[in-house]
């Protein structure tokens, strides 16, 4: 038993790294930096705190729900992996081509919720990433690797000023482009799966 939890410890690395790609909290660094600029020093930390609650949650309703939906619909591990595929490429795609996301007029508690908590950090391709993951890996790894990712996206925003200072926003813009870029690669290996599993 032990043998077999170090066996898929090793893939660890196979789930973390698209997940941190798809979440890209360097990416979102300079909106939720725009969002919070606003806000008292002590209200920040909450915030955050919300945002990083309200990914968890989402994030984890998702994965208890993924394999119910593949059962209850008949979908094959195969069918989700194009269409997740398709939709991750859409949406590395827009990112790349777009100058800016949308960001609130006014700050107010809820911001840690929305748009921080989601669509920003656990959004449409996080989400349909951990469904796919789901379909490949065991359900703990995948869980395990969502959580670092939580905790390392709580340090990130949490030292929010320091990162933007010494990277600058065209740094950071920069890393989020090519996130987006090794997003889309990902998003082409999955419909490259799919197919192949479809074709047996």
């Amino acid at each position: 038993m032990f043998a077999t939890f170090l066996q898929h410890l090793q893939d660890f690395h196979l789930v973390f790294i698209p997940l941190f790609i798809a979440m890209d909290p360097l990416g979102v660094l300079p909106f939720v930096v725009g969002i919070l600029e606003p806000m008292a020093g002590n209200r920040r930390g909450p915030v955050i705190r919300v945002a990083m609650i309200t990914g968890t949650a989402i994030g984890i309703a998702f994965l208890a729900l993924g394999r119910a939906v593949f059962t209850l619909l008949g979908i094959d591990v195969s069918d989700f992996l194009i269409a997740g595929g398709v939709v991750l490429f859409v949406l590395a795609l827009r990112d790349m081509t777009s100058a800016t996301r949308e960001q609130p007029v006014a700050p107010d508690e809820l911001l840690g919720v929305v748009p921080i908590g989601t669509p920003l950090l656990v959004g449409p391709a996080a989400i349909s990433l951990l469904i796919l993951l789901v379909g490949q890996y065991v359900l703990w790894l995948v869980l395990l690797a969502f959580l670092a990712n939580i905790l390392v996206a709580w340090a990130i925003l949490l030292s929010a000023r320091r990162l933007q200072g010494l990277l600058g926003v065209g740094g950071l813009r920069a890393f989020s482009k090519v996130a987006s870029l090794l997003l889309a690669a990902i998003a082409v290996q999955l419909i490259r799966r799919g197919v192949q599993a479809a074709l047996g």
